[in-house]
């Protein structure tokens, strides 16, 4: 996804044709494999960092902390395969690919591959500590996690998306790279052919089984018409709601009688900011027109230690079946803590039908839209 749309890839499960041996070669990364990443270029504005005539290894020694492992280096690395993974935690296109990466780490870890997972945050609340330890744990990731914060890790491997996958061989050189979702196989083949060229043995050739439910399950590409979208000014798209559009201060916002396919609106009294829309006074909603399976919401509250209460309704009613594991039937649920919200999950045909959030309680803070 670029800082303003998503990019809708023509090729959201694209296979390599060439043999492994023929992206293996060499030391230069391959051509990339983009299916749905989200794409930054907006992180680039940040000062700029080099680790002049380092490896991409070396600017390990840049994290702001390390989770699950002391600091790594490139120098305790030499002779390990390296799979580095770029992540933010409410990346739903990240989230989709994290039983992969877990699987790979639990098969091949013995065999001498080493992943680490670098958490590059998208929002300022992706920065607190306390909220990356906790996705950590409730995750259950048990592999070193290099946490940066100030994306110095980030622009040392000229990185622009979530997720990022960068095959780093024995000699620590990055041999491969890959781009968003998809084309599992394809990356387990490079795993596998560099633990060959490292002297490892043993593991089988098949490739891990994945079974992905609940917010980790594949999107169902086939009828996912709707890009991920934000809600804050920076990078909104298809903000509708009459009157207008007042930044940084608290406005009373009505919706329109009519939204179209992917347009969205606020009602009640609101605060729209940079990176987000904060609700001021209780009984404040959002409404969206989408086409998707699922849909999320990375939300989180404006003051710690209280919770948001809100409704969740679907072309007018009570979700029933299409409830997602944050709501119940009825469609409630509460926001405690900052992170992607599952809201709607429903079974097909897939058509055009309209979101409804009501939040009971004032001080949620809403950031972005999500689809699956």
């Amino acid at each position: 996804m670029k800082a303003t749309k998503l990019l809708f890839a023509v090729a959201l499960a694209v296979a390599i044709g060439a043999p492994i041996a023929g992206f293996l070669g060499g030391t230069n990364m391959a051509q990339s494999i983009i299916s749905t990443p989200m794409r930054v270029p907006f992180l680039h504005e940040l000062s700029t960092y080099r680790l002049e005539d380092k490896s991409e290894l070396a600017s390990l020694e840049a994290a702001h902390e390390w989770i699950n492992s002391p600091p790594l280096t490139a120098s305790a690395l030499h002779g390990k395969v390296v799979l580095i993974d770029f992540w933010t935690y409410t990346c739903i296109n990240w989230l989709r690919t994290l039983p992969y990466v877990q699987a790979w780490d639990e098969k091949y870890r013995k065999h001498g591959l080493v992943v680490i997972g670098i958490h590059a945050p998208e929002f300022a609340f992706e920065k607190d500590p306390n909220n990356v330890h906790r996705a950590v744990k409730d995750l259950r990731i048990d592999y070193p996690i290099a946490v940066d914060n100030d994306h110095l890790l980030w622009r040392a491997f000229s990185n622009q998306y979530w997720p990022a996958l960068y095959f780093i061989d024995s000699r620590g050189r990055v041999r491969y790279h890959h781009f968003g979702e998809g084309s599992y196989q394809q990356s387990e083949m490079v795993i596998q052919e560099l633990l060959t060229e490292a002297g490892a043995g043993g593991f089988g050739r098949e490739p891990v089984s994945v079974d992905a439910r609940g917010i980790e399950a594949a999107a169902d590409w086939e009828t996912l018409k709707s890009p991920e979208n934000y809600s804050g000014y920076e990078r909104t798209q298809n903000f509708v709601s009459s009157g207008e559009l007042v930044l940084d201060e608290p406005h009373a916002y009505e919706l329109p009688a009519r939204l179209r396919l992917n347009e969205w609106g606020l009602s009640g009294d609101w605060t729209v900011r940079k990176e987000n829309v904060v609700l001021n006074k209780s009984d404040g909603r959002i409404v969206y027109r989408f086409h998707a399976r699922d849909l999320h919401l990375v939300m989180g509250r404006a003051s710690p230690g209280t919770s948001v209460r809100f409704r969740v309704l679907i072309d007018g009613q009570p979700p029933g079946t299409a409830y997602g594991i944050d709501v119940n039937e009825k469609g409630e649920g509460a926001v405690t803590e900052q992170r992607l919200y599952q809201l709607i999950r429903q079974s097909k045909p897939i058509v055009d039908r309209q979101f409804e959030i009501e939040f009971l309680d004032s001080g949620v803070e809403v950031f972005a839209f999500t689809f699956g």
